[in-house]
């Protein structure tokens, strides 16, 4: 298999395609089954942490497609783990990012999937099966939801902003993510906590939601979403320049994103320790 040249646009909007086509075969998947019986098939960080029969189902599907068309590429999924690859590009997936909301039949979950090569995002696609919204990306080309260009919101002081974050599995790590809420709470609009990275970040890309921040994310919950959102405007970091990761990812317009920032260093003595640091390098957008 040729190298993938990521300075080529048809090769990157080849990967996009396909991971367009693989979330929405996922979605439809999804709304066919949704109706039954919600078996939970495991818990994983926690007991409150689930997966189900249909998480694994939708990944082994989304799988098995992406290695239809392109065999030699590695993967990194959720619920599986790590497949090698030759072709130098892996496969971000979670097959449904927001499994508490689906296993309570709240709107919010979703399909993500993400293609990396040489350290970075270069494409993404994150479905939303309910609302029937796909997001999509490829670096450099822009953002889309549902074919519409995404653009997020307007100058808006820190005051009069609506921020979105999402909390732990872990008893100990939520006590922290709750300190950091509530030193931040009076400083701003709102909070909203929707139970999705993914979508989190893809609201963010859109103006749904001002700015985003959360600890704790792994590499499936970040990859595609981020880069809808890094691809429509926004500017994503952590609590320094390094690139968004496991111990904190920042997201809002490039007007609000200082403030913010600055208003989550003052909040807390923010709770990010990582089991392993140098395992979830962060990626680029």
């Amino acid at each position: 298999m040729q190298p993938l040249d990521v300075e080529d646009p048809e090769a990157i909007t080849a990967l996009v395609d396909l991971a367009e086509s693989c979330a929405l075969d996922a979605a439809e998947y999804v709304r066919s089954v949704i109706d039954d019986e919600v078996r939970i098939a495991d818990t994983k960080s926690s007991s409150t942490d689930l997966v189900t029969a249909t998480d694994r189902a939708v990944e082994a599907r989304i799988i098995d497609r992406l290695l239809a068309a392109r065999p030699h590429d590695a993967i990194l999924a959720e619920e599986s783990g790590t497949r090698n690859g030759t072709s130098g590009v892996t496969w971000i997936i979670d097959p449904i990012d927001g499994t508490t909301n689906f296993v309570y039949g709240l709107a919010g979950f979703n399909i993500s999937i993400a293609a990396t090569h040489g350290g970075r995002v270069v494409a993404g696609v994150v479905s939303d099966p309910i609302g029937r919204e796909t997001f999509r990306a490829t670096l450099g080309g822009g953002s889309t939801c549902n074919g519409r260009p995404l653009r997020p919101s307007g100058p808006v002081d820190l005051g009069h902003a609506l921020i979105g974050t999402g909390f732990s599995y872990l008893a100990e790590r939520r006590r922290d993510q709750g300190r950091v809420v509530a030193g931040l709470i009076h400083q701003i609009r709102d909070i909203r906590r929707l139970g999705a990275a993914a979508l989190d970040l893809c609201y963010v890309a859109a103006g749904r939601l001002d700015g985003y921040f959360e600890s704790g994310l792994k590499p499936w919950d970040l990859a595609a979403g981020g880069l809808v959102a890094a691809e429509s405007g926004c500017r994503l970091a952590g609590l320094t320049d390094d690139p968004p990761d496991e111990r904190l990812t920042i997201a809002a317009p490039p007007a609000l994103f200082a403030e913010l920032r600055a208003a989550l260093a003052e909040a807390a003595e923010l709770g990010l320790a990582v089991e392993d640091p140098s395992a979830r390098p962060g990626w680029k957008f």
